[in-house]
């Protein structure tokens, strides 16, 4: 970077002073560097990428999986979805891979790779990969320049680097800048097994929570691609706690075969006059939950006639 630049200075200075000025933010982006880098770090060095792009990722997204924005970019890499998919990232209603944190970074790596070999700098790619590639060449063909430096470019793009900059010398150097944390400050990493999961039709996670003998809450997190409360049909690979994936397979194939045969729950045929509240009421469970069982619409009315799954309240 240009120092000797007094306009380059004075860009890199604001976005430094501003970033060490939200305090609460860089000690969150300390916290969680060292569970996502240690996934990160070693993809970059496998792919023979830079290290420093990790630092893109706090740009982005201050390494927070649901972090989205108001044009629909997502995830740690914050991905529109039209680059999303082009790059194989699986984006629909059941499932969001811009929110995995391997599939994500995957992805990222290949679009980096492209944009290095598209503008022949790292510098230009990671303004490219801000502001679009197309948008980028148009620019650098009408101002005769590939210097990005010099280039006049929207004012997000214009600090994009600058702010990558700064995030690095925070995150390299905290203590210099009174950020004083202790290795037990930091997030752990992820502790995790994979397991892969073969679904005939859909399967409620509640189900896989209960084969890898943790928590609805345990399963999102750690997979937080998965969208609403079932897997759908098909092949899935998920990450489970440390330890669960011994005879996970067993457990969740009885699990299945024991929802399947109603053991848990009652199929109820809608009546004429019947609406979903009074079916909660008339089994005393919450109407939220019978939109959940049956993945229903609430703007969609019922019809007698439809069969509803429902799980009795205790």
């Amino acid at each position: 970077m240009p120092m000797d630049n007094p306009e380059v200075r004075e860009r890199f200075e604001r976005e430094f002073l501003l970033s060490l000025w939200n305090q609460p933010q860089v000690i969150l982006w300390l916290k969680r560097s060292k569970r996502y880098f240690s996934i990160i770090e070693p993809m970059l060095k496998s792919a023979g990428l830079p290290d420093d792009l990790k630092y893109l990722a706090i740009a982005e997204s201050s390494l927070k999986p649901h972090a989205g924005s108001s044009r629909g970019a997502m995830g740690f890499w914050q991905f529109i979805p039209s680059t999303g998919r082009r790059y194989g990232l699986t984006i629909d209603s059941s499932k969001d891979e811009r929110r995995n944190i391997f599939r994500a970074t995957e992805a990222a790596i290949a679009y980096f790779k492209d944009l290095r070999e598209k503008f022949g700098s790292w510098t230009l790619a990671a303004a490219a990969y801000n502001m679009g590639e197309n948008g980028l060449m148009a620019e650098v063909l009408e101002q005769q320049t590939d210097n990005y430096y010099l280039l006049y470019l929207p004012l997000e793009t214009q600090n994009y680097l600058f702010r990558i900059i700064a995030i690095k010398l925070i995150c390299t150097r905290p203590e210099n800048f009174g950020f004083n944390l202790m290795p037990g400050d930091y997030y752990a990493p992820l502790a995790f097994d994979r397991v892969r999961i073969d679904c005939t039709g859909e399967t409620p996670i509640r189900l896989v929570a209960q084969a890898a003998g943790t928590r609805f809450k345990v399963i999102k997190d750690l997979n937080p691609e998965i969208r609403g409360y079932t897997l759908a049909q098909g092949t899935h690979e998920i990450l489970v706690p440390k330890g669960a994936s011994a005879g996970f397979q067993d457990r969740l194939a009885t699990l299945v075969k024991q929802s399947a045969s109603g053991q848990d729950s009652r199929i109820y045929i809608v009546k004429k006059g019947d609406t979903l509240s009074s079916i909660a009421a008339r089994f005393s469970v919450p109407l939220p939950a019978i939109i959940i069982w049956n993945r229903l619409d609430p703007k969609c009315p019922i019809h007698p006639g439809d069969r509803l799954t429902i799980h009795p309240g205790k």
